[in-house]
C-alpha cells in the first residue's frame, strides 16, 4: 500500500511539474488600451462638456447668491424686520439649493462617467479574455489598475499589443 501511494504521489508530482512549466501568464496595461480607443476620446469630451454644464449652472446660482447678499447688505438698514427676515430666508434657501445642486451634480457626474466608460471597459475586458483564450494564457494580469504588486517581466508576456490589435487600434 505504501508503495502504491508513493508511485501515485510521484505520478501526481511529475504531471503537476510538467504541466506547470507550460502555463502561460501574461500582463496587459488595461488603462493604456482603454485610452487608445477612439471611443475613449469621445466619451471624455462628452463627460467634460457635461461637467462644464454643471459648473456653469452652479456659477449662475453663485452669482445670484452674491447679488442677493450684496443687495441685502446695502438695503438692510432701511428694511423692516419682516422684510429682513424674508430676504434672509431667501438667501438661506438659495444657499441650501446650491448645496443640494452640488451633491446631485456630483452623483450625476459619477453616473454619467459610468454610463460613458462602462461599455468601453467591457469591450476591452472582452478583448483581453479573447486574447487569453486564443493564445493559451492561464492568467492575464492588468498592470494598469495598480492591483498587481509584483510580476517578473521576463516570465510574463505583455499582451497589450495583442489586445490593441484585437480591437483594431495601434
Amino acid at each position: 500500500m505504501k508503495r502504491l501511494t508513493a508511485i501515485l504521489a510521484l505520478i501526481v508530482i511529475t504531471l503537476t511539474a510538467g504541466y506547470s512549466q507550460n502555463l502561460k501568464f501574461g500582463h496587459v496595461n488595461g488603462n493604456e488600451v482603454v485610452q487608445a480607443l477612439p471611443e475613449f476620446d469621445s466619451a471624455s469630451v462628452k463627460l467634460e462638456n457635461f461637467q462644464k454644464e454643471l459648473i456653469n449652472a452652479l456659477e449662475l446660482m453663485s452669482v445670484e447668491l452674491n447679488n442677493k447678499n450684496d443687495a441685502y447688505s446695502k438695503e438692510e438698514k432701511n428694511l423692516t424686520d419682516l422684510v429682513k427676515q424674508t430676504k434672509q430666508q431667501e438667501i438661506i434657501d438659495l444657499n441650501r439649493r446650491m448645496q443640494d445642486f452640488q451633491a446631485k451634480a456630483q452623483d450625476d457626474l459619477r453616473l454619467r462617467q459610468q454610463e460613458l466608460f462602462q461599455p468601453i471597459q467591457a469591450k476591452v475586458e472582452k478583448a483581453i479574455k479573447d486574447v487569453g483564450k486564443e493564445n493559451g494564457f492561464v492568467y492575464i494580469f492588468d498592470i494598469g489598475t495598480g492591483v498587481l504588486l509584483y510580476f517578473d517581466e521576463t516570465k510574463s508576456t505583455d499582451v497589450t499589443s495583442l489586445v490593441k490589435t484585437k480591437l483594431g487600434i495601434r
